[in-house]
């Protein structure tokens, strides 16, 4: 009975706690967006169904936005597209929909297999590009979530090709990888040249002029014409400046593309957990479109991206997240500054005030481009559409004036990117700032609507490293004959604006005596008269050591710096010369006659002996950050007579 009691117990137990188990485990399920979908003859309509947004507080009123593809090489941003298939078949529709201004992860979606049953009578492809080469993507990049990279290109020759396109990422500056390519679709035979590395070779239409080392340390001849930014025609010295920047590449290669003819190739790219998790931070990807592999003409593209914690619209970024700060004055600063018009209504005055760092030369702010795309203000009032940029002691505004950016939410807007825009602008350092992080945000104004503030922009500062040079002389007034020279190095951040650490290795020599010491004694002489003995012993050393001083110093300024620390100092080698001088005297009396006299010499050495730690104080005066100083250090030694003072010279660098 009891063990049957006790079976009986358990599984109550086990039942009681399993639907607890599953109410836990669904509470941590992923949100879900499924695709609704109506097949009439060769066409599809498409709706997606969307869990409930999770609204950030204070910020504007949530939306998602959506990118989906058909299957077939095509793909829309449409909330409900419609699409046409010019082939009957099975087609696999993906749907990715991103969460803006909510506090949750984006819906997964499942892709669906869709029967198409009847071919499209009289089909025409619809154009759409504008250029021959474009990259796009359906979100921003955050870490640990997936991106699709939209590589889009043209054939504008008026004849058939075969070509290649190249996709580079990875950014050689950072580390540990930004992406991790999951997925490649490609739809019209595009294949990848898994075993061709991207070599430089020598174009038949260009052999003329600029010298290049090849693998074998031989010379090739390469030309270089003057090209714009999209447009190049030396493919070998494009692949070389790609390689170099990134990382990681893919080479595909495609074929029998017809005139006008527009195809897509779609990449899911994986952002990895190790991305640097700085919303101010901008990265990028390369792609570079070979209509034809006879001729070195070619495109390139390069497409910035701000890395983000979440999907808000409204946004500053930097490419200056983190800065060698030896190399950073010849370095000049982007910043964009991204919106969205979330009304019901189109804003006709967009007014952005941007925090400038002190640090930052307001005279060298140079608006690069923006959209909506209009001409920079002049100083008379005009009626025409223009961006004005004006300036208060600490920011900069950039006001859009006379525009029509729509809104959202307003009717007849399909289009959400139509709704963005952005200001992107350059801006050099002053002349004289300190290392020291800055913090820029932007205050957002549609119209005479409550302003949007920004994410904070933040520049900040590699260390380095500095070393310096330091030689001077060590004072010790409690030993005899005292002369110590030394020689060293130091090791610092470089150029550092109060506190930081300092360690140093110093190499010194030092000579010096010891205290005589005379001692008197009594012994028994001949014929058993007693004698005074008296002993005179001294001894000089020559010793090489070593200092190790471990500090912390605040720069007080530009020019006078404080210090304080421990310092530790070992005898790497140490040689001790002993003389010794007995005298005899007459009787007891030590104003008696000599009788005898015995001089004798000895030598000894040692190393790594005498441990000394001690508690330092110093100033130092002179260019406290970089450059020559001099400074005064005083050492209390822990061990009495070794106490010094040291004056010394020092140059960072």
């Amino acid at each position: 009975m009891k063990t049957n009691a006790f079976v009986f117990g358990f599984l109550f137990c086990f039942l009681s706690v399993f639907p607890q188990q599953n109410t836990s485990t669904d509470s941590i399920k992923p949100r879900i967006a499924t695709i609704n979908y109506n097949v009439k003859s060769d066409s599809l309509a498409l709706s997606p169904e969307t869990p409930p947004l999770e609204q950030i507080a204070g910020a504007p009123k949530a939306f998602y936005t959506y990118y989906w593809e058909m299957g077939d090489g095509n793909y829309s941003k449409e909330k409900n597209p419609k699409h046409v298939y010019r082939d009957k078949g099975d087609y696999e529709v993906k749907l990715w929909v991103t969460n803006n201004y909510d506090t949750g992860k984006p819906p997964v979606t499942r892709p669906k297999k869709i029967n198409i049953p009847k071919d499209a009578e009289n089909f025409e492809a619809q154009a759409s590009m504008l250029e021959d080469f474009t990259l796009q993507r359906n979100r921003e990049p955050v870490p640990n979530q997936d991106m699709v990279l939209i590589m889009s290109y043209k054939n504008e020759n008026d004849y058939t090709t075969n070509g290649k396109l190249y996709l580079f990422y990875n950014e050689q500056k950072y580390a540990a990888d930004n992406f991790e390519l999951a997925e490649m679709r490609a739809h019209h035979g595009e294949e990848e040249l898994l075993n061709e590395d991207i070599v430089y070779n020598i174009p038949k239409d260009n052999f003329d002029g600029t010298l290049l080392a090849s693998a074998e340390d031989d010379t090739i001849k390469l030309y270089q014409k003057q090209q714009d930014s999209t447009k190049k025609t030396d493919l070998p010295l494009t692949l070389k400046e790609s390689n170099e920047y990134y990382k990681t590449s893919k080479v595909l290669e495609f074929k029998n593309m017809e005139p006008k003819e527009e195809r897509n190739v779609f990449f899911t790219m994986k952002t990895t957990p190790e991305m640097l998790k700085d919303t101010s931070a901008i990265i990028s990807v390369r792609g570079v479109f070979v209509p034809d592999s006879n001729y070195s003409n070619h495109t390139v593209k390069e497409m910035e991206m701000e890395i983000v914690t979440s999907h808000d619209p409204n946004k500053m970024s930097s490419n200056g997240t983190f800065l060698n700060y030896r190399f950073v004055r010849y370095k000049t600063l982007k910043y964009k500054i991204k919106f969205q018009n979330n009304g019901e209504g189109p804003a006709q005055t967009i007014r952005l005030e941007t925090d400038i760092p002190e640090m930052l030369d307001k005279q060298t702010l140079e608006v690069m481009d923006m959209y909506p795309k209009v001409k920079i203000c002049p100083k008379r009032e005009v009626q025409y559409s223009c961006l004005d940029t004006t300036f208060t002691d600490t920011q900069a505004i950039f006001t859009f004036k006379n525009i029509y950016l729509p809104g959202s939410e307003q009717k007849n807007v399909k289009e959400y990117d139509s709704t963005k825009g952005f200001v992107r602008y350059k801006i050099k350092f002053s002349e004289d700032f300190h290392k020291k992080k800055t913090r820029s945000r932007t205050a957002i104004i549609f119209d005479k609507n409550d302003p949007i503030i920004t994410n904070y922009s933040t520049t900040r500062f590699l260390p380095g490293i500095s070393i310096g040079a330091k030689a001077g002389y060590n004072y010790f007034p409690d030993l005899i004959d005292s002369k110590s020279y030394f020689v060293g190095a130091t090791i610092s951040p470089y150029k550092s604006y109060r506190w930081y650490w300092q360690v140093e290795l110093l190499n010194s020599f030092h000579n010096y005596n010891s205290k005589t010491s005379i001692t008197e004694e009594i012994i028994g002489g001949a014929q058993g008269f007693e004698q005074l003995q008296r002993t005179t012993a001294s001894s000089g050393f020559e010793n090489i050591d070593w200092e190790v001083p471990i500090l912390i110093r605040y720069n007080i300024n530009n020019y006078i710096g404080l210090g304080t620390g421990l310092n530790n100092m070992i005898t790497l080698s140490k040689k001790e010369d002993q003389s010794l001088l007995i005298e005899r005297f007459e009787g007891i009396n030590p104003q008696a006659p000599i009788v005898e006299t015995i001089n004798s010499s000895s030598s000894s050495s040692d190393s790594f002996t005498n441990l000394r730690t001690g508690f330092l104080v110093e100033i130092t005066g002179g260019f406290a950050r970089i450059g020559p100083s001099f400074g005064a250090r005083y050492v209390l030694n822990f061990k009495d007579d070794f106490n010094y003072l040291q004056m010394y010279g020092i140059w960072k660098f």
